[in-house]
């Protein structure tokens, strides 16, 4: 964060940059890594995790400066990607290449988050936690559909995660679905969104001029 606030904007830029091309080499690394040790299967390893939404929007918002991508990079980051980071859904551990890749691109998001919001100063707008959360919504569609014709579980639509989680206190599915979906999702979106206000107001410097409404 502190990089954004005392560098000038062209090294800011650099940074970013980079940081978007380590999150989706370690992206897109995992699937291939995958393919290369032959675990590939349609079931478990198509992108449409939201992680892996999050992981392009995280790139994408750092490479464009986007406001609509900076605002779904922060919230979906700080929600989603930070529950997964302290509860990992990792059947690997050090030093797999999945560990590595795992942490990566979900630390690279979160950090991407805190540099283009607290440190940049592109706090998210009014609206930002309704964009996000029918973003969300949607992917889960998505994700749901490809569940049914794949019998996979992408998105933990039709089953809990295998480790311990946060809905692993929820209920039985489909109950943890909607919990998830109507009760928890909601509230930690305005939870981040409210982190970011209490900055903004607490925030004494300048907010960013050119920031692009995408």
């Amino acid at each position: 964060m502190w990089i954004a606030r005392t560098r000038p904007d062209r090294q800011v830029q650099l940074v970013a940059r980079a940081l978007a091309l380590l999150i989706l080499a370690a992206w897109a690394g995992e699937y291939i890594a995958d393919a290369v040790l032959g675990s590939w299967s349609v079931e478990y390893d198509l992108p449409l995790q939201l992680t892996d939404a999050i992981s392009i929007a995280s790139a994408l918002a750092l490479w464009t400066r986007r406001q609509w991508l900076v605002e779904l990079c922060y919230l979906w980051s700080m929600t989603a990607t930070l529950q997964a980071l302290i509860t990992p859904d990792l059947g690997y551990t050090f030093p797999s290449v999945f560990y590595f890749t795992y942490f990566t691109y979900h630390g690279g998001a979160i950090v991407a988050a805190c540099l283009l919001v607290f440190g940049e100063r592109r706090y998210p707008t009014r609206h930002a936690v309704a964009r996000a959360y029918g973003a969300a919504l949607a992917w889960a569609c998505v994700a749901g559909l490809a569940d049914l014709i794949t019998g996979g579980n992408y998105m933990y639509l039709h089953e809990k995660p295998e480790h311990a989680s946060l809905v692993s206190i929820m209920g039985g599915w489909p109950w943890y679905v909607l919990e998830t979906a109507l009760v928890v999702a909601p509230i930690l979106l305005l939870v981040a969104q409210g982190l970011a206000t209490l900055v903004r107001r607490l925030d004494v410097g300048p907010a960013v001029g050119a920031v692009r409404a995408g």
